[in-house]
């Protein structure tokens, strides 16, 4: 006689086909749809659509998070190091002791082109930096303004400019959250306000 477990709600019965590798589609019959995004159950009575695999909006990284070390990639920590992981679409910092460690998410460059890879310098903070768009963003777009002030809720860069040693490169916050961990940036690695105010 073979023993069968007994599954005494719901619940448990599906955390056991989830825990066997069994994929059970999102519908009404479950009570909600599932967010394609988080996998978090949808709470109004119309799920949101699926994107198309074809489309061309930004993917949201999922899974693809590592955890780094700073020695990885420096013989030494100097003053404290910045390690932005394109892949895990973080920024990692270490203090010079190595007391202070902080891992945030962030957008990324949006193409292989834009994105520059090896070592720079944070030669500036700057609270509330101006944006002046370069010249290829005003060839892609002729309407970006010439200039936008610091402060202004128009102003992509937040709260904070860590302007880098490769000029027109920084590590900035930003006001429009949608962009973190995508790719999203011209070149910048953009943080939520609150993540690059710290240290």
């Amino acid at each position: 006689m073979v023993n069968h477990p007994t599954f005494s709600d719901r619940r448990t019965f599906l955390r056991g086909l989830a825990a066997a590798g069994v994929i059970v589609p999102a519908t009404s019959a479950f009570g909600q749809g599932l967010d394609p995004y988080t996998g978090q159950p949808i709470y109004e009575s119309t799920p949101a659509p699926v994107p198309a695999a074809t489309s061309s909006a930004p993917e949201r990284n999922l899974s693809s998070f590592r955890a780094r070390h700073w020695s990885e990639f420096y013989p030494t920590i100097g003053k404290g190091v910045i390690l932005a992981d394109v892949t895990s679409r973080a920024v990692h910092y270490w203090s010079a002791d190595e007391s202070v460690r902080f891992i945030f998410p962030c957008s990324i460059p949006m193409t292989e082109d834009l994105t520059r890879r090896g070592q720079a310098e944070i030669v500036r903070k700057v609270k509330n930096p101006p944006w002046t768009p370069t010249a290829s963003m005003r060839e892609k777009d002729p309407n970006l303004p010439q200039r936008v002030a610091g402060g202004d809720p128009l102003n992509p860069l937040g709260a904070y400019g860590l302007y880098l040693s490769w000029p027109a490169y920084l590590v900035h916050g930003t006001a429009d959250t949608r962009k973190i961990g995508r790719k999203s940036s011209s070149g910048c690695y953009g943080l939520y306000n609150e993540h690059v105010t710290q240290r």
